[in-house]
């Protein structure tokens, strides 16, 4: 029989990448090919985002597109948060799906997806290959891109009221670090360029078990030879030790760029979220940080309509916003997540209203994301670049984290090339850049 062949498509955040990314190497393992496309795949699997409404129903829209141009006698597996949270809803539901498979069930998949097939290959050495640990999963497929994505830990010990992550992906669970610097030599080995460290809760990772100190694996990793850049992704602000950000601050390889998980500025709201802190303590930390990097890029992202929230606390965040002068922010609706405390509380803002304080605050940090840009215009910064797509190269700073902030458009330049380039124009969250010998 000949190997069958799989195509996986990835919904949601990094940290699921990461996990897709660990089941295709498994699988490939297994004896399994990828495919090149659904349309010809004997299995087509779909790991899903189950952490907002909007993400659920790109989910279902993506299973239902997939169930519909796959080969009719492909199989189907939904994978993922999604199907970890809501599996027997969508055993029911989706009569589409040959299998649906959660997160806890992963040591199962391959004699699920063998059963279907009908593939059986030779087990070389007596190992089962259906127990599988994703997350201590360290080999990895050569990504597409000069920058890759390593989860250091699972989960989280949060509570915090408007979040279902604990309840999809269960309490903090944090790698060894001799796992997570092997893998990432073995990207580093495949001509990756930048890495991402990622975790739910990055700067608690060890306080769960005795992995070590987040300042430690920093520094381990940002050590590994060949490494050009580490970057770190959400960092809970009550977590943040000085020992960090001296370390961010002072280490070459490691980004000046620092995502902070703040979620609002007022006291007020930040109590009822079970998150701590206050619009003063943020306005403390950022100021910290720039003590210690004063070319450091700034990132949070904010939810806009938690229950309870008035107009005062929407001009307390539009205030926080014009005060601390972040480089990117996102905003998000408020998403009523079933389980969690906000979704049972009074005071629910209505949609209309959502909307509205949406754009009225975006519209506040897009022009304070656009003078950020228009102040770098004239410097010169070392970009990596990303890709060349119809003839443009585009690339990032230091400032600027891969897919969610705005871009270098460059007029030279390779995927996984470092460049030094001046900054030639500020265009809405992009720039424009010239190449420079120096």
């Amino acid at each position: 029989m000949t190997a069958p062949s799989v195509w996986l498509t990835t919904l949601g955040c990094s940290k699921n990448q990461v996990d897709s990314d660990k089941i295709s190497s498994v699988l490939g393992d297994s004896g399994y090919v990828d495919a090149d496309d659904p349309e010809t795949a004997d299995v087509v699997m779909v790991n899903t985002c189950g952490f907002i409404d909007a993400a659920r129903r790109e989910s279902i829209e993506t299973i239902l597109e997939l169930a519909d141009t796959k080969r009719d006698d492909a199989k189907l597996v939904v994978m993922g948060c999604m199907a970890q949270r809501y599996e027997q809803e969508l055993i029911e539901a989706l009569p589409e799906a040959d299998a649906v498979i959660g997160l806890s069930r992963y040591g199962e998949l391959i004699d699920e997806i063998d059963t279907m097939t009908g593939w059986h290959p030779i087990h070389i050495g007596g190992v089962k290959r259906s127990h599988m640990d994703i997350l201590e999963v360290v080999r990895r497929p050569t990504p597409t891109t000069p920058y890759a994505y390593v989860k250091v830990a699972e989960g989280c010990n949060k509570t915090c009221a408007f979040c279902a992550i604990p309840l999809i992906r269960g309490k903090q669970r944090s790698r060894a670090g001799d796992g997570i610097v092997t893998e990432i030599e073995g990207l580093v080995s495949g001509g990756v360029q930048e890495i991402v460290l990622v975790a739910q809760d990055l700067a608690a990772y060890g306080r769960d078990n005795d992995a070590g100190s987040i300042e430690d694996l920093v520094e381990r990793a940002a050590s590994v030879d060949g490494l050009a850049r580490l970057r770190l992704y959400y960092l809970y602000p009550r977590e943040i030790r000085q020992g960090l950000i001296d370390l961010m601050a002072s280490h070459r390889t490691i980004a000046n760029y620092f995502d902070l998980s703040l979620q609002h500025s007022s006291s007020k709201l930040l109590r009822a979220m079970r998150r701590p802190g206050s619009g003063d303590g943020h306005r403390e930390l950022v100021d910290c940080i720039r003590a210690a990097a004063p070319d450091a890029a700034t990132r949070s992202s904010f939810i806009v309509g938690f229950p309870g929230e008035t107009d005062d606390d929407v001009e307390d965040l539009a205030d926080f916003l014009r005060d601390v002068q972040l480089d990117w922010a996102g905003f998000f609706p408020f998403s009523r997540e079933e389980g969690t405390t906000a979704a049972a509380m009074q005071d629910q803002v209505p949609g209309e209203a959502i909307s509205e304080r949406l754009r009225y605050i975006q519209n506040i940090q897009d022009e304070i994301t656009m003078a950020k840009n228009a102040a770098v215009v004239g410097a010169t910064v070392r970009v990596l670049v990303d890709q060349v797509e119809d003839g443009q190269a585009v690339g990032r700073s230091h400032r600027e984290a891969p897919e969610i902030d705005g871009m270098i458009l460059l007029d030279a330049g390779s995927p996984g090339e470092w460049v030094n380039a001046t900054i030639t124009g500020a265009y809405g969250t992009d720039t424009t850049a010239t190449v420079v010998e120096l």
